[in-house]
């Protein structure tokens, strides 16, 4: 039953006027009638419009967004890099000598992974007190040191960083964080700005504390599961000998890395890359 638009009690099809408030109802029935269609009608439309509106503009700027995401990560990993560049540096000036990739014991094992070793330039040395060089990396009591990670050593582009890193040195004969060796800043011929030093590696799911890195003689491309890679598009984020960030494209050439690892190679500097 329709009611009275201005007072809403019920009236019947053939009220020409309103038995409760006495307002006529012919006019006010067909303009209100009117009014309310077209109201809808514009609602209606705008809502579908609005809806469209608001579809066509998700879709363009859920791939802006998705991007300034990842540049604030890809950012955030570069960040990381340098507080390891500058820890490595406070550990070059504490010893005189970069860490090694890692230490090995009496019998020659690899012991304590340099992730381990600048714990204490990281401000993290109460991790690094309690850690025990006598047991395996993940033996009884260094396993309860691994949780949780220290953020240093996680990229936030790694969608599932656990206790893993995405950090890894070079190791070789000539670079500069050999396995067991170490090397001082006079050894560096190459020139610390032209040597790499740390790599993304968030692929091979190194846990931070293990003593693995990633060996310059298996070293096939820019973007290798095995090898330097990581989940930023179009590259990884490069550590240099001197402490700056550098992002090295998927495209660069393996030999052009190939020199960058080696740190006494007397190899040309590479400008771009």
């Amino acid at each position: 039953m329709p009611r009275c638009p201005e007072c809403d009690e019920k009236i019947s099809a053939n009220d020409t006027e309103c038995p409760s408030c006495g307002e006529p109802l012919d006019v006010r029935r067909s303009t209100g009638s009117s009014v309310w269609l077209i109201v809808v009608i514009v609602a209606g439309v705008g809502g579908l419009a609005m809806l469209g509106i608001i579809a066509v503009l998700i879709a363009l700027l859920l791939p802006a967004v998705q991007q300034a995401r990842e540049a604030a990560r890809r950012t955030q990993c570069k960040n990381n890099l340098k507080q390891i560049g500058l820890a490595m540096h406070n550990y070059e000036s504490t010893y005189r000598l970069f860490p090694a990739a890692h230490l090995n014991d009496d019998e020659g094992q690899p012991r304590i992974s340099w992730r381990v070793s600048i714990l204490p330039f990281l401000d993290e040395a109460p991790r690094f007190n309690r850690y025990n060089s006598d047991e395996p990396w993940d033996g009884p009591q260094n396993a309860q040191l691994l949780n949780p990670l220290p953020q240093t050593y996680a990229c936030p582009s790694n969608p599932a960083p656990a206790v893993n890193s995405c950090y890894a040195a070079m190791t070789g004969s000539d670079s500069i964080m050999g396995s067991g060796e170490c090397v001082s800043i006079s050894d560096v011929k190459d020139g610390l700005s032209s040597t790499l030093m740390i790599v993304e590696a968030c692929k091979l799911n190194i846990v931070w504390m293990q003593p693995k890195d990633i060996d310059a003689a298996t070293f096939t491309r820019v973007g290798d599961p095995n090898g330097i890679s990581s989940f930023h598009v179009g590259g990884v984020n490069i550590l240099m000998a001197d402490g700056s960030v550098r992002f090295m494209s998927a495209a660069t050439a393996p030999q052009v890395v190939q020199g960058m690892i080696s740190h006494s190679g007397g190899e040309p500097p590479v400008m771009d890359y």
